[in-house]
Formats: structure tokens, sequence, C-alpha cells
């Protein structure tokens, strides 16, 4: 491998859609009674699927670690009866991506790593990702999360491009070193990524696939 490409999930390959978000906080409400539970993912402590798991389960008098796989399962189990939302052009980008010889293709997300493949498997992109990626699990922000990823691919941190959707991102990017190229359909969103300091950001594919050849040629 020569280069990398390494992809947030939610943002860049798939649409996170309000009924994936009510299926992971829906085990805590079901089995404790847990309603009103934030929906903000940056509310909580750490931006992290294990990471929240473990502060919700750590607020809940009397429950113990113990409980973690079985809520992770039902959460799993809900999933899996749920559509998914492929970003539109997403599969034709990895499609083009696949065929440039000496890069590798793979993931560094905060969901987890189970949730992540079942939905990108049911939007027919995980083929293409499949060798090298990397979840929530280990925990840590994303910049632990892209870190784990990188020493996985052993490629150098400037032959790797991260294509991410949040200012966190943005910010594990530059910790590792590696390129950036915010993708969002969003033009707000876009703009909070642009102020954040992300110098290089789209919200069409098409774009995306032009920027990372540049940045493969340069």
């Amino acid at each position: 491998m020569r280069a990398a490409v390494i992809f947030d999930v939610d943002g860049p390959l798939l649409d996170l859609t309000d009924a994936e978000t009510e299926a992971f906080f829906a085990p805590f409400e079901e089995t404790y009674g847990m309603s009103g539970l934030s929906r903000d993912w940056d509310s909580y402590r750490i931006r992290n699927d294990e990471e929240i798991f473990r502060e919700i389960i750590n607020g809940i008098p009397g429950a113990r670690e113990a409980v973690f796989p079985q809520m992770l399962q039902r959460y799993l189990d809900k999933l899996c009866e749920l559509p998914v939302m492929p970003i539109p052009g997403a599969r034709d980008l990895l499609s083009a991506l696949a065929a440039i010889d000496g890069l590798a293709l793979g993931t560094a997300t905060a969901n987890f790593g189970a949730a992540a493949q079942s939905r990108l498997r049911r939007a027919g992109l995980w083929d293409f990702v499949a060798e090298w990626h990397c979840g929530a699990e280990g925990g840590g922000a994303k910049r632990d999360i892209l870190g784990r990823a990188m020493t996985r691919l052993g490629v150098a941190p400037g032959r790797t491009v991260f294509i991410g959707d949040n200012p966190t991102d943005f910010e594990a990017a530059q910790v590792q070193g590696t390129g950036f190229i915010g993708f969002d359909r969003d033009p707000a969103r876009r703009q909070r990524l642009r102020d954040a300091g992300a110098q290089t950001v789209t919200g069409d594919h098409t774009e995306t696939l032009r920027l990372i050849r540049a940045f493969l040629a340069s």
C-alpha cells in the first residue's frame, strides 16, 4: 500500500437517520425506563459509542458493567430492522477509489464496529472498506480511533487522507498528521467545518473524488 483513504461512516458514507439514533437509546429506555437521554452526541463526555454506553450505564443505580453486552446486542438487533440511507455518490466514489492501485480504503468511526458493519453491508458499501474497518471499540476520541486505524494500516500520515463531517474529525486529522477533506451535504455543517479551520470542504462526492486524486498526486 502506498496511500490510504480513511472514512468516517456517518456523514461521508451513510446518513444517520432519526430511527437509528432512537435505536441506540431504546435498550436503556425499555430496560431501565431512562427516558429523556440526550440525543446530542456532543453532550456526552466523549463522542464515541462505547464511551457513551458506559457513561449511561454508570448513571444507572445498581447497574454493573456486565449489562454492557446485553444492551449492545439489543441495540444491534433493533438496528438490523431499520433501513439504511447511503449518501448519494458514496458507492461510485468507493468504486473509483478501489480501482486505484496501491490505495487502501478503511474507516475510523465512533460507531460500534459491528453496528457500522451491519449498516454498511446493507447499503452495499461494506466490501470496499472491510479490510481496514476501525470502530469505537477501545474507546477514546476520534483522534484515538484514527490513530488506531493508521497503526493497523501502516501508511505514512502524509500519504493518508481522512474524510469526515465533524470538527472532531478535522481535529483528529491534525493530531495524526493526515490530510483532511470535510464532507457534508448540509451547507451549515460545511460552514462549521470551515469555521473549525478545515480548508478543503465539499458536499458532493464527485468533487470528493477529484480532491482525493489531487491529494494523491501531490
